[in-house]
């Protein structure tokens, strides 16, 4: 808000100014005929001119204090900056302690070799791999340990003389590992426009209902969405078939004959208690698994954060539970009334609330946030924990 001060500020100051000309030129002409009749032309000329005087230091005062042109010593610029020089020294100590470690190694190797031609057999010096003595070690004639370890403590790599992997010098990343700031998002005029229906329905609807909904007894709700969980077994095992996972098939269909027998019909989850822990997927991961990216960005109404491949998984999944029509519970009047209790149940377990960090990017930080989760998943799904190559400059979820 300082700019829109200091733009007020110097629209005062400028019709003040403009304003003032005008008043002085008719207090001159009214000057001749207004002096014989009060009788005091000195006193009234120095009234003026204390006037004027007091006004231009008000001016002054009010343009020093308004400028634009003054900006705040800590500003974006500065910032980033700061942050530049900040990076590129510690990409010099890195390339710094690199070549600190190459020439100790070879020092390493080139001290072995001299140690090996002239010490006796009864003198070893064990030196682990990796590691530089803390102390300087006589080892024979012609040794060069000492100007190794000197070496790795001038160049910043550790000398001590223990094999801890915290002691190692860090490795800067390279532009490959580095995760793209950019998110795909051709959609983002719409997926704008439906972030702000969901943070006015939320807030409306959605949220109050939620917040009234969490007054029932707190066993209650537990059996209600045990319930709409155990449903989701149903999609898990369909889906882990189609992923070629078998082991998580028959978990997700031991998990739901369990729950739908012992538990009751899902109210309890009993196979939790029997070392069989949920892990639900869906036909998004599925379409993941055949090798689709997540594609754009995409905010759906009311269930949010979302990529096209979501959106279509997400279609995929109810048309499966549409088409299977477990007890009936997805045709007909009674799916409605489970469908709303269903999205009540989740709302209330999500914490989440629209422009609750008062940050004026938080689209941009949801959406960033969203699809890199994404993509750290489809990195385990895909490779076993390995990552994918990707280009460094193609934003990401394309």
């Amino acid at each position: 808000m300082s700019w829109v001060t200091a733009a007020s500020g110097r629209i005062w100051v400028g019709g003040v100014t403009r304003a003032l000309p005008v008043a002085v030129t008719n207090m001159r002409r009214a000057w001749p005929a207004a002096a014989p009749a009060a009788g005091a032309g000195l006193p009234v000329r120095l009234a003026a001119a204390v006037l004027v005087g007091f006004v231009g230091a008000a001016l002054g005062g009010c343009a020093s204090e308004f400028s634009m042109r003054s900006l705040p010593p800590e500003t974006p610029a500065a910032v980033n900056a700061s942050a530049v020089r900040a990076a590129e020294a510690m990409e010099a100590a890195a390339k710094q302690a690199a070549a600190g470690q190459k020439q100790t190694s070879a020092g390493q190797e080139s001290g072995a070799a001299q140690d090996h031609d002239t010490a006796a057999p009864s003198a070893p010096s064990p030196v682990a791999e990796g590691t530089f003595p803390a102390q300087p070690v006589q080892t024979g004639p012609g040794t060069t340990t000492n100007a190794a370890g000197a070496a790795a403590a001038s160049a910043g790599t550790p000398g001590a003389g223990t094999s801890d992997p915290q002691d190692e010098p860090l490795v800067p990343l390279t532009d490959g590992d580095v995760p793209s700031m950019y998110t795909y998002d051709p959609w983002e005029r719409l997926n704008r426009f439906t972030y702000r229906f969901n943070a006015r329905f939320d807030e409306a609807i959605f949220l109050p209902v939620a917040n009234g909904y969490r007054r029932v007894p707190g066993p209650v709700r537990l059996g209600v969405h045990n319930f709409f969980s155990n449903l989701t077994e149903v999609d898990s095992v369909a889906n882990y078939i189609l992923q070629a996972r078998f082991g998580g098939s028959a978990r997700s269909l031991g998990r739901f004959v369990i729950n739908s027998t012992i538990g009751i019909g899902g109210l309890f989850d009993v196979a939790k208690h029997m070392k069989l822990p949920s892990a639900p997927t869906g036909f998004s991961e599925t379409l993941s698994t055949w090798g689709a990216h997540p594609g754009p960005y995409l905010v759906m109404p009311i269930l949010g954060p979302s990529t096209a491949r979501d959106g279509v998984g997400y279609l995929g999944d109810y048309g499966l539970d549409y088409g299977v029509n477990l007890f009936n519970l997805y045709r007909g009047y009674q799916s409605y009334a489970l469908g709303t209790l269903n999205a009540i149940d989740t709302r209330s377990n999500v914490g989440f609330r629209y422009y609750a960090t008062g940050s004026p990017f938080e689209y941009e930080v949801i959406r960033f946030l969203y699809v890199r989760k994404r993509l750290i998943e489809d990195d385990a799904l895909h490779g076993r924990g390995k990552p994918k190559p990707r280009d460094a400059d193609a934003p990401a979820g394309r």
